[in-house]
């Protein structure tokens, strides 16, 4: 026997490694040293930095692999494997400075393969971080013939005292709501059963005679880096930012506020998307699971003081992102639910 008959091809992973190198090389910051194929990825940290710290962050895509893999759209969960990492880092005003990641496989697919790598590159482009190397591990036995699962590993700097941690944020700040595109990453495993139970296929439409619900599940996370990036630049005050993912707004709002205040949101202040409407009608969902598990239309929120409300949602809406002014921040501990008084 020899490696091959054993359910590893490294030849094949060999010419992977030379398809996916221009979508690498593409991602490239000047800080980068060396090239792709070394033991360990190197990068400078960036000049005229006088305090830098470092902000790591990890994460994965969870079970939408499931429902990516078996409609084959590959490039779009690399997508979500970037923004799933450098939504948190940037939460800190950080910028994103590179990626690794790391895929797991039964048997190496070249092709399905260099479509995730090629998404991961396409989210690293769209953030400014470089994609400094990674891993492909082939493991016959442990994961089924054409199954794979990915983790990221994203690394930014931020000035020391520059970094937004929610120390600034007072009672009588607002907080304003940036759209996300979809339900992201998050609540998969209740959504594959909503569309198990729900005998649901392929060209089910969401909505009558609209595109299929599984495009719209499919959807890639979206990536906020350059919008953190652009409210910096206009030095719109950043008190505190929150990137919207498992367990929703109740979950992840209070991680940027600090002790002694909590939030207060307005559920009138913006429209579910009706991805989330067929969800809950489909599932027959309760109105605090969905408000528990799903983002609901939120995907990163931005905690500035009332004067900078205006100047906030400008720089949103010129960065092609819709925002809307979702709640305030009240003086006094929350009881337990962020949200509570909510009509659920």
């Amino acid at each position: 026997m020899d490696y091959r008959t054993a359910g590893v091809d490294v030849v094949a992973g060999r010419a992977f490694v030379e398809r996916i190198r221009s979508s690498v090389e593409a991602t490239r910051r000047p800080e980068v040293l060396g090239g792709l194929g070394g033991f360990g990825g190197l990068c400078r940290l960036p000049e005229g930095l006088r305090k830098p710290l470092l902000v790591a962050g990890t994460d994965g895509v969870g079970t939408k692999l499931e429902l990516a893999q078996a409609h084959g759209r590959h490039h779009d969960v690399g997508i979500d494997l970037v923004a799933m990492c450098v939504n948190d880092v940037i939460t800190s005003g950080a910028e994103p400075l590179f990626f690794l990641d790391y895929i797991a496989t039964g048997k190496l697919s070249p092709e399905a393969m260099a479509q995730v790598v090629e998404g991961i590159a396409d989210g690293c482009r769209r953030s400014g971080c470089a994609l400094l190397g990674g891993e492909t591990a082939e493991m016959p036995g442990f994961y089924g013939p054409g199954r794979y699962d990915l983790a990221g590993f994203c690394v930014a700097v931020v000035e020391e005292d520059e970094r937004i941690d929610g120390r600034l944020v007072r009672a009588g700040d607002r907080i304003v709501a940036v759209a996300s595109s979809g339900v992201h990453s998050n609540g998969f495993s209740l959504v594959r059963r909503i569309l198990e139970l729900g005998g649901i296929g392929p060209d089910t439409p969401l909505e009558p005679e609209g595109p299929p619900v599984i495009d719209a599940l499919l959807t890639p996370t979206r990536l906020y880096g350059s919008l953190v990036k652009a409210l910096l630049q206009a030095a719109v005050p950043l008190h505190g930012m929150a990137h919207i993912t498992g367990g929703g707004l109740p979950e992840n709002l209070p991680r940027c506020l600090p002790a002694g205040v909590h939030a207060r949101i307005d559920p009138r202040s913006w429209q579910r998307p009706p991805l989330f409407r067929w969800l809950q009608e489909q599932g027959e969902v309760p109105e605090s699971d969905l408000w528990n598990t799903f983002n609901l239309g939120v995907g990163y929120c931005l905690v500035v003081p009332a004067e900078a409300v205006e100047a906030a949602l400008a720089v949103c809406s010129a960065a092609g992102h819709q925002a809307w002014l979702l709640g305030e921040v009240i003086e006094g501990e929350a009881s337990g639910d962020p949200l509570e008084g909510l009509p659920y």
